[in-house]
């Protein structure tokens, strides 16, 4: 559901109850969304689920794969 940010100040309570029972909750401002209200489990799933590049790097099966590279050299500039 969006909300417009007056009426989830007004109504916090069922703001909070609804993000509980629904799943996440949009808050607007002047008809943009601005912000996303999440239950706390899904935001630490969100948080900490997900990998950093490094790791995913690190463990992706890549042994044997060559990555041809260009010889161009580029150009040359002139100052």
């Amino acid at each position: 559901m969006k909300w417009q940010i007056q009426q989830a100040k007004a109504r916090f309570s069922e703001f909070i109850d609804r993000a509980l029972r629904e799943g996440p909750q949009t808050v607007t401002r002047h008809g943009k969304a601005v912000a996303v209200l999440v239950p706390v489990g899904e935001y630490r799933r969100l948080r900490t689920g997900g990998k950093s590049l490094k790791a995913l790097l690190a463990a992706a099966p890549l042994e044997g794969v060559e990555f041809p590279r260009s010889q161009d050299t580029g150009r040359v500039v002139r100052l």
